[in-house]
């Protein structure tokens, strides 16, 4: 079973993040500090990011424009699987198929 922990507060990630671009390395504060140099980096690509200064990664905005738009994907998939369904029930009550449609 995986260990749980507390996160580390904002404040904290943000002061290793100052370090790191103050010129220390993530190894020298994983020794010192509790994170591992790892964990460490990962905040510093995050910031980075966030920043506009790593154009591979999404932004702090894009992220949640990303999850709001999958979201309402989700949603509009199961509305639409649902319209499907209902289309045939009705379909086979009223003893009729519905058209297909010519695609021209």
């Amino acid at each position: 079973m995986p260990r749980s922990r507390v996160a580390y507060a904002p404040e904290f990630r943000q002061k290793m993040v100052e370090l790191v671009h103050a010129g220390r390395s993530p190894e020298e504060l994983a020794k010192e500090f509790e994170p591992s140099a790892q964990t460490i980096r990962n905040w510093v690509a995050k910031s980075e990011g966030s920043r506009g200064k790593r154009p591979h990664l999404l932004t702090s905005a894009e992220r949640e424009e990303l999850g709001q738009l999958r979201k309402e994907n989700r949603k509009l998939k199961l509305e639409r699987e649902i319209l499907a369904k209902a289309t045939a029930w009705f379909a086979r009550e009223a003893g009729t198929t519905p058209r297909r449609s010519s695609g021209s």
